[in-house]
């Protein structure tokens, strides 16, 4: 994923909604509440941790109880210092008190409160791209003598554990921000995992590949279950089964087929929020709908022509939320006009737009009747919206307008199987289309006629395509 493109736009919840369910994420609430608790007699080493002696207590006070209390809550704890809910007063007497940020989870607005969340998140963000602590102790303690930590030994990478991480989240970010469903579907981690290490031109995976790939699920088990309490994910873990030594007899049949056996992993609303701001601080254009709201029609239109279907509807409902609905449809139509090779999808976007706009922009419609480029869009919407009096297209424009919507298909699907449906059914219901169609005056006849001849499955029909493209061509001196 280059920073220098532009990632189709996130759904994201209000902040008010965020906000609160960033306060509620067990890593903050845990963090909020130790900040609380400490007092005048609460003591932290030279790292700024609690000293082992408290971590009882603090354990204690977050009702944490096992082996993994203290270590649970001296995370807890040094994400209050990271998050400046708590600060060092005194390095050598190692005294601390409430840091200003405490009080904005109670004070603040909710960006405010969603600053110290993502800061909180950039804390479990590098420790999950740490080994196991006991690995990394032993490597610690071997460096001692020469003043470094021998990586090597440890066998990792960190740069590279990051950016494993960073890529493995960012197409998680695609994946949800692309689909159709606002909050995301459910990932399988194998796919995630084999997103990043499979080559895109590698048609089937080799069994080393494969192996890499086993390898990154159970990485990214761990580094997903220490995701999950900051609310980054909803992760439901690999199967333990799945993972018993091949000496051991699994407690219950293992079913290999069921791919949630094997992790599955989404985004939460409020990881979607988390991932945008670091793609954002990270330089990428990171669009949210509701961007162009505010905007003119036309940057609405040439926008939305690289949305994913639901995005663009979200982001026009916006926008006409903001207008007079027949004002509204008057701009649309004016911004849709036009003969370069973005206007065709302009106006697919437009005559999109107008079906959410309703009979208040029959006046609109009926203003464009005469015109050569919007004459057909506005018969067609009103038709569809049983308008009376609607004065039947001229051949021409009929042709037109059938070349026109081509190329719109064009620009927003490519070759896809809906156009090649669309190219056949032309075909078939127009005898004689193509010595009608390479005369028609619009700028994309011969792009749209080249098209279909390589989409239409009939040899035959497929020349006559190409054949008309080159008289077009020809005609139009290109």
């Amino acid at each position: 994923m280059s920073d220098s493109s532009t990632l189709p736009p996130a759904r994201l919840h209000p902040e008010a909604e965020l906000a609160r369910d960033a306060l509620s994420t067990p890593v903050l609430s845990r963090a909020a509440r130790l900040a609380r608790w400490a007092g005048p007699d609460t003591r932290v080493d030279a790292g700024a941790g609690l000293v082992d002696e408290q971590l009882p207590a603090a354990a204690a006070e977050l009702g944490l109880t096992g082996e993994d209390a203290a270590a649970d809550a001296s995370e807890a704890w040094r994400v209050a210092v990271d998050a400046g809910l708590v600060e060092v007063v005194d390095e050598e007497e190692g005294t601390v008190a409430a840091g200003d940020e405490l009080g904005v989870l109670t004070g603040g607005s909710p960006q405010d409160v969603l600053g110290v969340w993502l800061t909180a998140l950039e804390t479990v963000l590098g420790d999950a791209s740490v080994p196991d602590l006991g690995g990394l102790v032993d490597a610690i303690a071997e460096g001692e003598g020469s003043g470094e930590i021998d990586f090597d030994a440890l066998d990792w990478d960190p740069e590279a554990e990051a950016e494993f991480l960073d890529g493995v989240l960012g197409n998680l970010y695609l994946l949800t921000v692309g689909g159709e469903d606002a909050d995301g579907t459910m990932v399988p981690l194998p796919a995630l995992a084999a997103s990043v290490i499979v080559p895109d031109d590698m048609a089937e995976p080799t069994n080393d590949v494969l192996e890499q790939v086993s390898d990154a699920m159970m990485r990214l088990d761990d580094q997903f279950r220490m995701l999950e309490p900051v609310g980054l994910v909803e992760y439901r873990p690999v199967d333990e089964a799945l993972m018993a030594d091949a000496d051991e007899e699994p407690a219950a049949p293992v079913d290999d087929t069921d791919v949630a056996r094997y992790g599955m992993v989404r985004l939460t609303p409020l990881g979607l929020y988390g991932l945008r701001a670091r793609l954002l601080e990270a330089g990428f254009e990171a669009p949210a709908v509701g961007d162009l709201a505010d905007k003119g029609a036309d940057a609405l239109l040439d926008g939305t022509a690289v949305f994913p279907p639901a995005a663009a509807h979200a982001e026009t409902e916006q926008w006409l939320d903001r207008r007079d609905p027949l004002q509204a449809a008057r701009e649309l139509l004016a911004a849709a006009r036009g003969a370069d090779q973005g206007a065709p999808l302009r106006r697919l976007r437009c005559q999109q737009a107008l079906s959410l706009v309703g009979v208040a922009a029959e006046p609109a419609l009926r203003e464009v009747l005469d015109d050569p480029e919007l004459g057909g869009l506005a018969r067609v919407w009103l038709a569809e919206h049983g308008a009376p009096d609607v004065p039947p297209p001229s051949e021409a424009l009929i042709f037109w307008l059938t070349i026109d919507t081509v190329a719109a298909q064009l620009a927003a699907e490519g070759n896809s199987e809906e156009l090649r449906s669309l190219v056949e059914g032309l075909a078939r219901q127009h005898s004689g289309f193509f010595d009608t169609a390479w005369r028609v005056e619009h700028p994309a006849t011969a792009d749209v006629l080249e098209a279909m001849g390589r989409l239409h499955p009939d040899k035959r029909i497929a020349k006559e395509a190409r054949k008309a493209a080159f008289k077009a061509r020809s005609q139009h001196g290109s």
